[in-house]
């Protein structure tokens, strides 16, 4: 027989018993439908996990430290000395960025120091006190900013600062009692900052400089909140006053690197080499892979428990098949009679406890779909009120990938092939005389 023939036969004998097959293919529909809504929800948890977290923070962005163990100490410049129990510190220096740059994959190497003393922003009667830092690059959108007010690129003399800190002005001569003033415009304002050193005798000492602050940024739940960034050369010009000594960076080194990859997909490996080369290096990408890998066995599990309701739909193809044999013995029997082999039978059998299989996948592919879209849309409902911290709200709770609806349909089929295999070896197997005589 043709496959054409055999695909005309299976769908003629289905079509004969609508209503057996619909009950039956319900079941599948069932359980299709709870594999699809189960993974694609795993699915659409893990989406909005990895885009809240790219919020936060740049994935393409490793964050470098000095290492500091025991063993050799390394000395800036390449030299060392011997001794065991001495620290071992790998500094950030003019050379780790050359090494780090020469890495495949890294885009940029941004240093990154901090003030060495404190420090006070004054706009009029008004003050507030931020952690300042500063990064050797004069446009700060590659740490993908979002600015509240103003713009991200500095010129010199200029600083960014924190939502947090923008609105945590407060006047030291304010009593209880008085109404509470309100917070300055700083935006495009020159302010004061007042920076503090302390002589070993407790004296002090204020340095006050003058800054433009050119823009405000978003809240993002780090440190930048309460922080006021600048540029290198400038923060280098405060530190070398505290210090009351001229900064060399190649014995002294920077405080951490800002590493830039030129794809997310490079980020873990240029870590791990930039380990291998002796300094310590994290990146947020490694906690998102892990976070994955955690979703993932969340899909496989969920997946399982969708699978119960499939296997209990298998038992109801089998249970049809069999019954239908034993309806159609002596129609077997016939067939063999006029030649169809035990190959054409088992085929026939398979295809329709399979075209059951594929008629409630198909069903279940489209109830899932439209589950997902009654999820969606109470999830989005339900998280519309604008979130805490800032950053925008989450995406749809569910999320079907284009593979899903594809693999449902082949397992849903193939659970009803398998489901099918007994009822036909036994179809396949009949003596033709003995089916012709059943009553």
């Amino acid at each position: 027989m043709r496959f054409l023939d055999y695909l005309g036969l299976v769908f003629y004998n289905l079509g004969r018993r609508k209503g057996r097959v619909a009950l039956t293919a319900i079941g599948v529909v069932i359980g299709t439908a709870a594999v699809v809504v189960l993974v694609a929800l795993a699915s659409g948890l893990q989406r909005n996990a990895t885009r809240q977290f790219s919020q936060v923070g740049n994935l393409t962005l490793i964050t470098v430290y000095p290492k500091y163990g025991e063993g050799m100490v390394v000395m800036p410049g390449g030299g060392s000395s011997g001794g065991s129990g001495q620290s071992q510190i790998k500094l950030l220096t003019p050379q780790a960025i050359a090494e780090i740059s020469a890495i495949d994959g890294v885009a940029q190497v941004i240093p990154r120091d901090t003030l060495r003393g404190g420090a006070r922003l004054v706009a009029g009667k008004m003050e507030t006190y931020p952690f300042i830092m500063a990064y050797d690059t004069p446009d700060f959108s590659v740490f993908n900013y979002q600015m509240k007010e103003g713009v991200s690129e500095l010129k010199r003399g200029e600083a960014l600062v924190g939502e947090s800190l923008a609105k945590g002005f407060n006047d030291p001569r304010w009593r209880p009692g008085q109404p509470q003033p309100e917070q300055p415009e700083i935006v495009g304002k020159q302010l004061k900052l007042v920076v503090q050193k302390f002589s070993q005798d407790g004296t002090m000492t204020e340095r006050v400089y003058s800054v433009r602050i050119a823009g405000i940024i978003k809240q993002r739940m780090d440190e930048t909140d309460y922080g006021m960034i600048m540029r290198m050369d400038d923060l280098t010009q405060m530190n070398e006053w505290l210090t009351g000594k001229r900064i060399n960076r190649n014995k002294e080194g920077y405080d951490m690197f800002y590493v830039k990859t030129t794809d997310t997909k490079k980020t873990t490996e240029v870590s791990k080499q930039i380990n291998d080369l002796g300094y310590q290096a994290y990146s947020q990408m490694e906690f998102v892979q892990s976070v994955n890998n955690f979703y993932t066995i969340i899909q496989i599990v969920f997946g399982g428990i969708g699978a119960i309701a499939l296997l209990v739909a298998a038992i109801g193809i089998a249970n049809t098949m069999t019954m239908a044999i034993l309806e159609r013995t002596r129609e077997i029997g016939l067939m063999k009679a006029v030649g169809a082999t035990n190959r054409d039978v088992m085929s026939i059998f398979l295809g329709e406890a399979g075209g059951i299989g594929l008629i409630g996948g198909i069903g279940g592919v489209m109830l899932a779909w439209g589950l997902a879209q009654i999820i969606n849309v109470l999830a989005a409902s339900y998280l519309s009120n604008p979130m805490p911290y800032g950053g925008e709200p989450p995406g749809p709770a569910t999320y079907i990938a284009p593979w899903l609806p594809l693999f449902a349909l082949v397992f849903s089929t193939l659970v009803g092939v398998i489901s099918g295999l007994y009822p036909a070896l036994r179809a396949a197997t009949m003596v033709p005389v003995m089916a012709l005589k059943y009553e």
